[in-house]
């Protein structure tokens, strides 16, 4: 993450109120991690806020049909996703003065979402959120585009994405030729989509790898 990028980020947090920085981009790219990278280094003024925590859970993917198509743009919570943008921006609308908001996240050995693992306190001035649909233009995601000050395309190479997302498959139980077959079937898939968007965004950046290697 270069200091441009940063500065970039910082120069969005508002004198007062709140702002949001969303972080769109392909399956493996690495928004994750340059989200939580942008909020650790701007420090008390910034939040992390995943869209991951807005998984439908497993048994409401069973009851509509698309547990084969889990991470799939159905597949989310959206309207779920623009209320809590709402809330966090009418909470800091004040400068800080409201309440600290917990936000849901999305557990991979559970491989369900859970509630409340991360939090925005009251005074932070910049929630960074990231998911792979937010700037598409499609219902839901078209409304939680508007209350974004940027959004931000995350950008890597397929091939490294496709590292990335095997590793993050058989790391979380699934055997190779299985790993395989969800990226082919289903990631990429949503990585067409999520390309198809990138011209609604302000800005493209490099992801970032793990620390340490692994997956994003």
């Amino acid at each position: 993450m270069t200091a441009e990028v940063i500065a970039a980020a910082r120069a969005l947090v508002p004198a007062r109120g709140r702002a949001v920085l969303g972080l769109a981009g392909p399956p493996g790219a690495g928004k994750s991690t340059l989200a939580r990278a942008l909020a650790a280094a701007l420090g008390p003024v910034a939040a992390y806020v995943p869209l991951d925590g807005f998984h439908l859970s497993n048994g409401q993917l069973d009851r509509l049909g698309l547990r084969d198509r889990k991470g799939s743009e159905p597949s989310f919570d959206v309207w779920g996703y623009e209320a809590l943008l709402r809330r966090l921006l009418a909470d800091g609308a004040d400068g800080g003065g409201g309440r600290d908001v917990y936000v849901p996240d999305f557990d991979r050995a559970l491989d369900e979402p859970v509630a409340a693992r991360h939090r925005v306190p009251a005074a932070a001035r910049l929630v960074v959120t990231e998911g792979n649909y937010l700037a598409c233009d499609l219902p839901g995601w078209r409304e939680a585009r508007a209350l974004m000050t940027a959004v931000w395309y995350v950008d890597a190479p397929t091939g490294l994405r496709d590292e990335r997302l095997m590793l993050r498959h058989t790391g979380h139980g699934r055997a190779h030729a299985a790993a395989r077959a969800w990226i082919d079937a289903n990631d990429r898939p949503n990585a067409d989509l999520v390309e198809r968007s990138r011209a609604r965004c302000d800005r493209v950046v490099s992801g970032l790898p793990r620390p340490g290697g692994g997956t994003v």
